[in-house]
């Protein structure tokens, strides 16, 4: 289903992604950070729904479909960091800031941080191209 998507988010030199494909990937990358754990909690998927509700103003049965097909591609995606790698390429740093502030919400919606979850938030922040202070001060709004 995602052959070509994956395709085109695998290619070398990925274009700027039109919106529907940035949203997600974004959400698809929120679900593999929940995922790493191996505890998809329903608070984190919660966390998840509220996040792509608020940030792209969707309906519920828009914002279901969004996540069903970010969790379908998230397991159909490469590795972290080719995945990662080419949404730096494709959007803004201020969206992907705002990306490591939503990624930080789901680690911490289920009240404890998975040295699985933060490993991967480690590396996410870093293939992002995001600074360890910008991550921390996420982090900090998140927590406060």
């Amino acid at each position: 289903m995602f052959t070509d998507f994956l395709k085109r988010l695998s290619d070398p030199a990925p274009a700027k992604m039109p919106d529907t494909d940035a949203r997600l990937a974004l959400t698809a990358l929120l679900v593999r950070v929940a995922r790493s754990d191996n505890d998809y909690s329903s608070a984190e998927r919660a966390h998840i729904q509220d996040i792509i509700t608020a940030r792209y103003a969707l309906a519920p049965a828009e914002r279901d479909a969004l996540l069903a097909n970010a969790e379908t591609l998230e397991t159909e995606a490469p590795d972290t960091v080719r995945f990662t790698r080419a949404i730096k390429e494709a959007v803004a740093y201020d969206d992907r800031l705002a990306v490591v502030e939503a990624l930080w919400k789901v680690v911490l919606a289920d009240g404890t941080r998975a040295s699985e979850e933060d490993a991967l938030l480690r590396l996410v922040v870093n293939l992002l191209g995001i600074t360890d202070v910008d991550s921390a001060n996420a982090r900090k709004r998140i927590a406060d």
